[in-house]
């Protein structure tokens, strides 16, 4: 379906062609001056030194040329030469009526639909989740939402770290606490028991002991060093231990993930990709990509136009051992095998965007993807606290994930004894989740994903101004409306008279698909948000400004019913697809 914008667009850019001008002059947008009109067009002013004529006498040829139309309420030529457009209300209305009927919202969903990965998750194992995984998820969770809505076939890698150096930390502190452990006996050719010799708890703690030892003892690091790379070879006794750690650590992520409301369709990790490591790299050897440098094995992937010097891709290190660069470049050809994806996402954190220029490149040099497979790095910002740095817990660690949903939740929770409309008990704590949810997701995702963000939970509660809770407060309200209702709730047509108010929602729903067509080609869920919030204030005016309920003409009653219905759509969708959901009541 068209957008407004592009329908507006054709009409003037025809008048404009009608008068021998470039049509391409006739792009309308919306006014810079909404005091003075709601759309403008500045061709010609661009066309006075193509045609060599005065601005406004070809803005007023134009204007002859569009005439008396249904779409327009007036169309005015303005010194030097703009065109001040404002559209009628019977043409908006009939805009969105055709955007109502319309089972994705007006949106232009994809003809051909594309296979995607995204890869969005990234934690590594034997550690619990924390803030700095937030991010990945939520915006990574309402980007593949996104795409879906547009008919895409998208899958959602985890993609967890269950192969790297945190592995040979674990089973050598393990060793050193416990060194008469089977696992480590060389000699041992039995059964390996089935149940870990450590809770998750204990797990969890192994590990940030271990990576402090290794900062402290060199030994220590060497050992660990070598015993991933025995893991990587297939040591028996590392395997089964491992297994045990991924058998622990997986559940608790996978809940964890659960009460964010994100969802992978695979859980894959580092590992599934190690099979395929081998033959790669006797691949890129035979095509004399591959190159060894001080021992290590490595290809150079610079080119002539780089502004600065990117490194080469460190495919094997000296001793044998692999480093992110080979598993990553190893899973594109797992994933070029089981899907052969038209586009691969990566949602992480923007300090790894030279680290995906370099497997990038060595995918593409290396024939890895095909020519026409677009790999595509979406890095994103830090959250952090108000005093500007990485978001702490009040004692100065890294805040546990789980630790912070339960603080949003408590401070919705509270909020919530407020209400007079809530008196069961577990509808006030499902309905506070839900909130919390939005308080939570909104917050990230209404700033631009690459931005560093403050992350303020008393602000990201709040039920006023630019947060989750409004919007929810808002489509609650017209849930209410639409409940007392007693008629049949349709979007047939408009009542003749449009106050300001009610035009200015309708400009506003009638942006619906532009931008959410914006929002799935940019890959930037902070584009819904800001639609999310102006709709909402947008009804809100409506609402506060209009008898609704109480109008006496049952036809301009039925045709408000029918108006603040399709917000609720236009809102419910779009929180949808932010990863989110409204409580019936608030």
């Amino acid at each position: 379906m068209k957008t407004l914008i592009s329908e507006i667009s054709a009409i003037v850019s025809q008048a404009f062609a009608d008068c021998g001008y470039d049509p391409a002059l006739g792009n309308v947008v919306k006014s810079s001056r909404p005091d003075l009109c709601e759309f403008q067009c500045n061709g010609a002013m661009a066309g006075s030194k193509l045609y060599r004529k005065k601005p406004y006498d070809i803005a007023c040829e134009v204007l002859e040329k569009i005439g008396e139309r249904p779409e327009f309420e007036t169309v005015v030529a303005i010194m030097p030469g703009f065109l001040n457009i404002i559209l009628s209300g019977e043409y908006l209305a009939d805009y969105l009526h055709r955007i109502s009927s319309d089972a994705k919202l007006g949106a232009n969903t994809e003809q051909t639909p594309k296979k995607i990965v995204i890869d969005y998750g990234g934690p590594n194992v034997a550690k619990p989740l924390h803030v700095g995984h937030l991010r990945s998820a939520i915006i990574g969770e309402s980007i593949k939402r996104i795409y879906r809505f547009y008919g895409n076939d998208v899958t959602g890698d985890v993609h967890l770290g269950d192969w790297g150096l945190q592995m040979g930390l674990i089973i050598k502190e393990l060793e050193s606490r416990r060194p008469e452990l089977v696992y480590f006996d060389d000699n041992y050719t039995g059964e390996y028991p089935e149940d870990a010799p450590f809770t998750l708890s204990e797990l969890e703690e192994i590990y940030p002991t271990a990576s402090k030892k290794s900062k402290e003892d060199a030994e220590f690091a060497e050992a660990a060093h070598t015993a991933t790379y025995e893991l990587q070879q297939g040591r028996r006794g590392y395997r089964a231990l491992w297994k045990q750690i991924l058998a622990l650590s997986i559940p608790d992520l996978k809940k964890n993930y659960e009460n964010l409301d994100v969802h992978f369709d695979v859980w894959k990790g580092e590992s599934d990709a190690q099979d395929y490591i081998a033959p790669m790299i006797e691949m890129m050897k035979a095509k004399g990509l591959a190159q060894v440098s001080e021992g290590a094995l490595i290809m150079d992937v610079r080119e002539e136009s780089d502004a600065k010097e990117i490194p080469p891709c460190i495919l094997m290190k000296s001793d044998g051992s692999v480093l992110y660069h080979t598993t990553d470049l190893a899973t594109l050809v797992q994933r070029e095998k089981d899907y052969a994806p038209d586009k691969v996402l990566y949602v992480v954190d923007k300090r790894q965007e030279l680290h995906f220029t370099q497997v990038f490149r060595a995918a593409r040099k290396s024939g890895i993807v095909r020519p026409e497979t677009e790999l595509a790095f979406l890095g994103f910002g830090t959250m952090n606290g108000k005093d500007g740095k990485p978001y702490k817990t009040r004692e100065g660690g890294v805040m546990r994930l789980e630790r912070l949903i339960k603080e949003i939740n408590d401070a919705v929770y509270e909020k919530s004894l407020e209400s007079e409309h809530i008196s069961d008990e577990q509808e006030r704590i499902e309905t506070s989740r839900l909130i919390a949810m939005a308080a939570l997701k909104y917050g990230d995702l209404s700033n631009q994903a690459s931005k560093d963000y403050i992350f303020d939970i008393d602000r990201f509660a709040s039920f006023d101004g630019n947060t989750g809770p409004y919007l929810l407060y808002n489509i609650v309200r017209i849930k209410n409306i639409l409940a007392k209702y007693d008629g049949n709730v349709s979007f047939d047509k408009i009542s003749e008279s449009v106050s300001p108010a009610q035009k200015a929602l309708m400009l506003t729903m009638a942006s619906y698909n532009d931008v959410l067509d914006a929002a799935y080609s940019e890959s930037a869920p902070h584009k819904l948000c800001a639609l999310c919030y102006d709709l909402a204030n947008a009804f809100n005016s409506f609402y506060n400004e209009t008898k609704i309920l109480t109008e006496p003409d049952e036809g301009r009653r039925a045709s408000f019913i029918g108006l603040i219905a399709l917000v609720k759509t236009m809102l419910e969708t779009a929180i949808e697809l932010l990863g989110f959901a409204a409580p019936e009541r608030m």
